[in-house]
């Protein structure tokens, strides 16, 4: 093996290791020959993937297929790039195209019903999905996607579900505690939410939504925030709509006294909600500091 060959393995090893920063900047010191190659091409692109670069993505991808022609790999990385710049259209062109070469592309496939999930397909997400389940049902991508096509159909049990199960097959996967703690967060219960984002910054420091995550879950973990956990259980706008019925439904039986004492309590709900956040938000990046 050649030393830029070397080269070539050392940064798929980098990628396999959780280090695209580290596979980007190994990949800029190869020789033009190589680093023009289809293998390459593909690496970059899988690195800054993992990156979320999605522009860079997209240009690294399209340079490639250009000189290299239609590729299974790049096109499916540059319809995730699309669909990330919400450019869905083109996105599925690039993915159709992909699957054209590798229909029974596991990855494809569950990329191409994340598309289909984000612009409401749930259907054919779910037809997506159950045939990449049937190549690898087990695979980190179907059970990021069978998440994806829960919460796009507004059932967050489900989602949680999916979670569990995903975490229980890759109990050390960051992607896994990462989704468990979206759909611990949905269901109000932000300090597992915490936990679990805060073992996946473990698991991977590098990843800035996790880190993000693990803060905000940090924040509204703290004890002056448990009052306003309805918000996150129930949703603002479910909640006010909660809360103006049960004010119209005490006036209507009569009940105005108490009606007005739910009323103001409800008041100072919501000037808690607002005021309390930031406060915390003060207290807790204090302490982070110190």
């Amino acid at each position: 093996m050649t030393a830029p060959e070397a080269q070539l393995v050392r940064v798929a090893q980098l990628l396999e290791l959780n280090r695209p920063e580290q596979a980007v900047a190994e990949l800029d010191r190869l020789p033009a020959p190589l680093a023009t190659g289809l293998l390459a091409f593909r690496l970059r692109a899988g690195a800054l993937t993992v990156l979320d670069r999605w522009d860079d993505v997209s240009a690294v991808a399209r340079q490639g297929l250009a000189e290299h022609g239609p590729d299974a790999e790049l096109l499916g990385r540059l319809g995730l790039a699309l669909r990330h710049r919400r450019e869905h259209s083109l996105a599925e062109r690039a993915l159709l195209d992909a699957l054209a070469i590798e229909p029974e592309n596991p990855w494809l496939l569950c990329q191409y019903a994340d598309l289909c999930s984000a612009v409401g397909q749930t259907d054919k997400a779910e037809r997506l999905v159950a045939r990449a389940a049937a190549i690898v049902p087990d695979a980190p991508a179907v059970f990021a996607s069978r998440f994806q096509l829960a919460y796009a159909r507004g059932d967050d049990r489900a989602g949680e579900r999916v979670a569990r199960e995903f975490l229980g097959a890759w109990p050390g996967n960051p992607a896994a505690l990462a989704l468990y703690g979206v759909a611990a967060a949905q269901r109000g219960r932000v300090g597992t939410a915490h936990r679990a984002f805060g073992q996946a910054v473990a698991h991977d420091p590098t990843d800035a939504d996790y880190a993000d995550a693990a803060w905000e879950t940090r924040v509204y973990a703290h004890p002056l925030l448990v009052p306003l956990r309805p918000l996150h259980r129930l949703g603002i706008f479910r909640t006010w709509l909660l809360a103006v019925g049960v004010i119209v439904l005490l006036t209507a039986t009569g009940l105005d006294v108490l009606g007005g004492l739910f009323a103001l309590a409800w008041m100072l709900f919501c000037v808690w909600s607002w005021i309390a956040p930031p406060l915390v938000r003060r207290m807790v990046l204090g302490r982070w500091r110190s």
